[in-house]
């Protein structure tokens, strides 16, 4: 029904178009912004010495994704839709790159069904729509599992190497953590070497025309590909260490700003519930996949997917047993390695069904998308809600905006909180930030440098009206600085609450002079 060609464009697009759509529906998140957007917003909106500045102090991991944040609200201005549409649009790229892989490795309908599969994910569908680094973390790490993949499959030149070796260096300059999929590459490299897979006879699995037809005919036999797969190994070695020589600068000097991630908790049994699940859905497809009659010129869809989804993970958890970091955040990437083992398990029932029932086949996918699409109505929902983050500053702004007058003062408890002025300058003007001594672009920092105690008391008492920049009593800790416990002592001691708001996550509260 459709030509070779056709086919070949209309996989990738469909699985992009679908995920991208994913991406805009909610997108401003009822105009919400959380704590860890607040900090690219505040930080996008410096000039380039500025960031360079606080990334000597602050936050060097992410300077490469800030700078790019930076020429984007340069050119766009800031908002809502260009701190997030990066991610959709990288989203859409990695599901892409799944659609191509599935559709090579398993088969046309793997890889409509994985492509589309991976903007389905919750944790996708979070980040999906996040203005952090993650999600372009994932459309590097799709990009260069399909050079890996073209290079296994005998197609790749010099400059895929290049490209390759490229494409995991940036990955890293974005997250060095992503780093862990070169592992998962040497073991997909390993897996293909021993097993030589190579092209077998069968009908073309690029006509959508024959869902339940087996794969293209190869036309290089398993013994040749064993044969160069030592050269393979060498070349992609060297392109492995030219990648990680690229990002040791940044991961050895990341280590003098590791007090940033000292919040995250030690590794506990019951956080490895979520990546056990996703493991075992993983195994699952990856068993269907051993059963498929598609033979790719390379690698199975099992031998890409599950390392890819299984390597980063335990990598993370290797990590988290020196340092806590196990967040799901840092192996983002790995969720393609599922979506990839999903689609293969696609195609197989799609195949499996229609040598029984011809006409089923074209609707076996359509169906199943239907059916998880109303299973994970709820979780995408919640996803899209101002509920589904820690907390919203702007909410906070517009309620400092509506209770502020002429001469009040604020304080922000703690200091980090003052993210909520650097977003929402406009919302704050005409009050005096009384604790404040440098500022945060001045400091080099996220949230600037505060003055003494003392002299912070001494700015209090000499004010009748307070505002109070907080976090709801949910999601509040105990003052850790003798700043915010100074703070808290005068405003008990000295001042009345006039009113108290607390909305998504924050709380603005108006504190007015005893008399």
């Amino acid at each position: 029904m459709f030509t070779a060609r056709t086919v070949r464009l209309l996989v990738p697009s469909a699985a992009a178009l679908w995920t991208y759509a994913l991406g805009l529906w909610g997108l401003s998140r009822q105009n919400s912004v959380w704590r860890d957007e607040a900090a690219t917003w505040q930080v996008a909106r410096r000039s380039t010495a500025e960031i360079v500045q606080l990334l000597g102090n602050v936050d060097v991991v992410h300077g490469l994704y800030y700078l790019l944040m930076h020429g984007l609200f340069e050119l766009f201005g800031p908002g809502t839709a260009v701190l997030r549409l990066p991610s959709v649009a990288a989203t859409a790229v990695a599901a892409a790159c799944v659609a191509v892989l599935g559709h090579r490795l398993a088969g046309p309908w793997a890889g409509l069904g994985g492509g589309v599969a991976l903007g389905m994910l919750p944790a996708v569908q979070f980040y999906l729509q996040e203005g952090r680094p993650y999600a372009l973390v994932a459309a590097g790490a799709g990009v260069s599992t399909l050079l890996l993949v073209t290079l296994l499959e005998g197609r790749g030149r010099a400059v895929h190497w290049i490209a390759y070796s490229g494409t995991v260096a940036l990955c890293g300059l974005l997250n060095w953590l992503s780093l862990m999929i070169l592992p998962a590459h040497l073991l997909t490299l390993l897996l293909s070497g021993r097993n030589g897979r190579g092209g077998r006879s069968g009908r073309s699995g690029h006509d959508l025309g024959g869902p339940g037809e087996p794969g293209e005919p190869g036309g290089r036999g398993g013994s040749g590909w064993s044969g160069a797969s030592a050269g393979l190994g060498k070349r992609w070695a060297a392109a492995a260490g030219a990648a990680v020589a690229c990002v040791l600068p940044l991961v050895l000097f990341s280590r003098s700003q590791s007090a940033q991630v000292s919040w995250i908790p030690p590794l506990t049994w019951h956080m490895l519930i979520g990546p056990a699940v996703l493991l075992a859905v993983g195994g699952a497809g990856a068993l269907l996949d051993r059963r498929s009659p598609y033979r790719p010129d390379g690698p199975s869809a099992a031998a890409v997917g599950l390392p890819l989804l299984v390597v980063p993970h335990l990598g993370l958890v290797g990590l988290s047993l020196i340092q806590p970091l196990f967040l799901d955040r840092y192996v983002l990437f790995s969720l393609l390695g599922l979506a990839l083992l999903i689609g293969a398990a696609i195609g197989v029932a799609v195949r499996t069904v229609s040598r029984r029932l011809p006409r089923a086949g074209w609707w076996l996918l359509p169906a199943i998308v239907a059916v998880a699409a109303v299973a994970l109505l709820p979780q995408a929902l919640a996803k899209r809600s101002p509920a589904s983050r820690v907390d919203d500053v702007l909410a906070a702004a517009d309620d400092v905006r509506r209770l502020k007058r002429p001469g009040d003062a604020v304080l922000f408890f703690p200091s980090a909180r003052r993210d909520t002025r650097l977003v929402s300058p406009d919302a704050f003007s005409g009050l005096e930030d009384i604790a404040l001594a440098r500022t945060p672009e001045r400091s080099g920092t996220l949230k600037g440098v505060e003055a003494e105690p003392a002299r912070i008391r001494a700015a209090m008492l000499t004010h009748r009206r307070i505002l109070l920049v907080t976090d709801t009593p949910a999601v509040s800790r105990p003052p850790a600085t003798e700043r915010d416990r100074m703070k808290r002592s005068v405003l008990r001691n000295h001042f009345r609450i006039v009113t108290d708001t607390q909305t998504r996550g924050r709380r603005v509260t108006l504190y007015e002079r005893r008399v």
